[in-house]
């Protein structure tokens, strides 16, 4: 059994069921998921679990990302992307000074409310609220709290209508919703007109592989799980605890209290799976376990 994670560059045009697809065809595996969906025009980086590290996906998703956007002004769709149809159009308006765009920018950066697009595959009442829209049905989406954490332009073209501008932010964030809100801080419809997203917590562009690259190098191309979880906080087990632990038993240990309540586990150096700290025992508890057999002593 082959357990790990790929980085995979999703390319636009393609859905991130599709790419899972392809994996399979490529490994001749079925246990294949993704971690944070991209839209079928938005491109880059969509990490891979296979294997046992499916199992992991949830805690992959909580890491934040980094996506490069581009904006144009003057009108809005019902998508929030230029795939969309136009809802709002004005064509005769003055391109906001850049000065005047990153002073909007600076109301964006923290904590912040968003409401995601109703076409997207959040789920309302256990059924995507893209599919409620096909159906014809209203759809109303609660808006939430997100981070930004940077908020930086990197272009300004005036002559065009658009910006291209990198994020930072946490797990749940839209960037057309985001687009959409700087265009209405700026009294202007605004549209997200290209996406690719550079880096998913220790998932970077740069190291993302084409499902080409993907299909020469085949199983080499799967990755350690436990080194891209850094975002979330080391547990070293005592390793006589090993065993209970990998046969769901609570570590039992009080030496030492996490900072968080998420905990990648490992013993003697090994990654066991991910534990729960429990602040009531005061113990670290079996979340998810991917070790299979206890290591053998010599």
């Amino acid at each position: 059994m082959m357990d790990g994670f790929l980085n995979i560059l999703k390319p636009p045009g393609m859905s991130s069921h599709d790419v899972i697809g392809a994996v399979r065809k490529v490994l001749h595996m079925k246990r294949v998921g993704h971690a944070g969906t991209l839209d079928p025009a938005a491109a880059g980086v969509l990490p891979i679990a296979v294997g046992q590290a499916a199992r992991l996906i949830e805690y992959l998703e909580l890491a934040d990302k980094t996506y490069r956007a581009e904006l144009t002004f003057g009108f809005a769709t019902d998508s929030g992307d230029d795939t969309g149809e136009i809802t709002e159009e004005v064509t005769d308006f003055t391109m906001p000074s850049q000065q005047a765009i990153e002073h909007a920018l600076l109301g964006f950066t923290g904590k912040i409310r968003q409401t995601p697009p109703a076409h997207s595959a959040i789920k309302i009442g256990g059924k995507r609220a893209c599919d409620l829209l096909r159906e014809g049905k209203e759809v109303e989406i609660p808006s939430r709290e997100v981070t930004i954490h940077a908020l930086d332009i990197v272009a300004y073209h005036p002559e065009e209508k658009k910006i291209l501008f990198d994020v930072q932010c946490s797990k749940g964030t839209y960037i057309r919703s985001l687009c959409l809100d700087i265009g209405a801080a700026l009294g202007l419809p605004a549209t997200m007109s290209f996406l690719v997203r550079s880096r998913v917590g220790d998932f970077a562009l740069a190291d993302a592989l084409t499902l080409e690259e993907l299909a020469e190098a085949g199983e080499s191309a799967i990755l350690e799980p436990a080194h891209f979880l850094s975002h979330l906080e080391r547990y070293d087990l005592d390793p006589r605890r090993e065993k209970p632990f990998c046969n769901g038993l609570g570590t039992g240990e009080r030496r030492h209290v996490p900072e968080t309540d998420i905990l990648r586990v490992y013993s003697a150096g090994r990654f066991l799976g991910i534990g729960r700290y429990d602040r009531r025992s005061q113990e670290v508890i079996p979340a998810k376990v991917v070790c299979r057999e206890p290591a053998t002593k010599n």
